[in-house]
């Protein structure tokens, strides 16, 4: 349900068009950390087309501390920023923060984590969706057996829209019996470590007796593949999502079966384009795609949800043709593998 008047249009074309001269603009970015190859690729999305809007870019690495994201953010407020983009470390923990940036008029993105505040406006590749791609394509694989999930940081809220999204695909076989779920954790901060850890302890109380894995990012799927493959049990399904090169090439390899790829490039560009629109005067309901959106807990907030892609290998090649990854690094220790690494 859009609602964009031609008179909000109007007003978005006018924002659009002063980011060109509207050089003075300054837009703080608080990371939660850079421990996800991913986010690199974001960051270079974002400076380009804040670049491009006529505005700079500043930015803080908070380090996996939702302390220190408070402190960072209060010091790009003191150096003036026009616009906030927040990727949350934690996402209640955050909410002062906002306050204190719209207190002072100073627009707020919930950059793909969700901060369940209306005073942000959420953007973010949709979620749920990205955890009945990776279910679908593990039950694909593998419709009958033991299944461990493997879940995000319980401090970010998409941990749990993908275990949502999952379980909408895998519920139908659970209720019949073909699936057993044998073994669930959450993994704090997102560390491939910390799956690893939670994935062998699971393998250990059940024998090794387990058939698939939802894992809910690439990270953790690489901790799962570490574990699975120290016991000889590399090759069963397991799912991942974000692109990155290492599950990519897993994919080529057999070891992973799916990662859901978010092209972090738009996800990026995205964020700068409205940072700069919001920046300039637009209402969050003006942004183009922007819907109004209820949260779990009842939040009715302005949101725009980017479409994700699976990627097995049956689809490799979308992501060398889209130069996301170049077909060296894909098919580094592939032989007679899935295209293009044949």
């Amino acid at each position: 349900m859009k609602k964009v008047t031609v008179a909000a249009a109007a007003v978005l074309s006018v924002t659009l068009g002063a980011a060109a001269w509207a050089q003075d603009l300054v837009v703080g970015v608080s990371w939660s950390n850079f421990q996800e190859e991913r986010w690199k690729r974001d960051e270079a999305a974002m400076k380009s087309a804040l670049e491009e809007g006529g505005a700079s870019y500043i930015s803080t690495d908070a380090q996996s501390s939702a302390a220190k994201q408070l402190s960072d953010i209060e010091s790009l407020m003191a150096q003036g920023v026009d616009a906030l983009i927040v990727l949350a470390q934690d996402t209640e923990a955050i909410i002062p923060a906002v306050q204190a940036a719209t207190d002072e008029g100073i627009p707020v993105i919930a950059y793909d984590r969700l901060i369940e505040d209306p005073r942000a406006f959420y953007l973010t590749f949709d979620n749920v969706e990205v955890g009945r791609m990776q279910a679908r394509a593990v039950y694909a694989a593998q419709p009958t057996g033991n299944y461990v999930m493997i879940k995000g940081s319980p401090t970010d809220p998409n941990a749990d829209f993908l275990r949502g999204g999952q379980q909408e695909v895998l519920q139908e076989a659970i209720d019949s019996g073909d699936i057993t779920i044998v073994g669930e954790a959450y993994t704090d901060q997102w560390l491939p470590a910390n799956a690893q850890r939670n994935m062998e302890q699971i393998l250990t109380a059940n024998d090794n007796d387990v058939d698939a894995v939802v894992a809910s990012n690439d990270g953790t799927a690489g901790g799962v593949v570490a574990a699975l493959t120290a016991q000889g049990m590399a090759g069963i399904p397991v799912s991942g999502q974000d692109g990155d090169l290492a599950a990519l090439n897993r994919v080529a390899q057999g070891t992973q079966t799916v990662s859901v790829w978010k092209d972090a490039r738009d996800l990026g560009r995205n964020a700068g384009e409205i940072a700069v629109t919001l920046a300039n005067g637009a209402m969050m309901a003006d942004i183009d795609g922007a819907v109004e959106w209820t949260s779990p807990s009842g939040t009715t907030m302005w949101a725009k949800f980017l479409p994700p892609i699976p990627v097995t290998q049956d689809n490799l090649d979308v992501v060398v043709d889209a130069g996301w990854i170049d077909l060296e690094t894909l098919c580094q220790g592939v032989s007679d593998g899935p295209s293009p690494c044949n």
